[in-house]
């Protein structure tokens, strides 16, 4: 990867909303440079997805997530990988990552309420003969997501409510 394939990642990492042109302006090339790296990143698969980052404290979002810690016994001549594969085919998983420590796994679902997550893995999760044990963590306020800092309004001071 050349220096300005990085640099224009660490542009599009920080905003994805940005158009080849202004990347282009910003970096000091012709646009048609900027846009064939782009296009080049997507296709290589180093660039997955656009998304954006919503601040869930502001907008009406009853949703509930959860922080799952997943204990697995690792599969001949797969590893982890055929488990995790299998937890990621659940529309309730938002992210899966891999762990060194007491936890093998560790997955993000999102869920409408504190009992469909705890169904999810009681149900899913838990049912899997490899997985050895699961502990969930309900996120309850988020503070800072992907490196921007959640300004939720307020004061600060109010405590989320983890009653069902």
């Amino acid at each position: 990867m050349d220096r300005l394939e990085k640099d224009i990642l660490a542009l599009l990492c920080e905003d994805s909303r940005l158009t080849a042109k202004r990347i282009a302006v910003m970096l000091g090339v012709d646009e048609r440079t900027a846009s064939y790296k782009i296009n080049a990143l997507e296709a290589s698969g180093v660039i997955v997805k656009y998304t954006a980052l919503l601040n869930t404290d502001i907008i009406d979002d009853e949703q509930v997530e959860a922080l799952i810690e997943v204990k697995v016994t690792p599969q001949r001549g797969h590893g982890f990988d055929k488990i995790a594969s299998e937890i990621a085919s659940h529309a309730e998983v938002k992210n899966l990552y891999l762990m060194s420590g007491a936890y093998d796994l560790a997955v993000i679902v999102q869920g409408r309420s504190l009992r469909s997550v705890s169904r999810f893995v009681s149900e899913k999760i838990s049912t899997y003969d490899s997985v050895i044990s699961t502990a969930t963590h309900f996120i309850l306020k988020k503070y800072k997501v992907e490196g921007a800092v959640m300004n939720g309004g307020g004061d600060g001071l109010n405590r989320l409510s983890v009653q069902p």
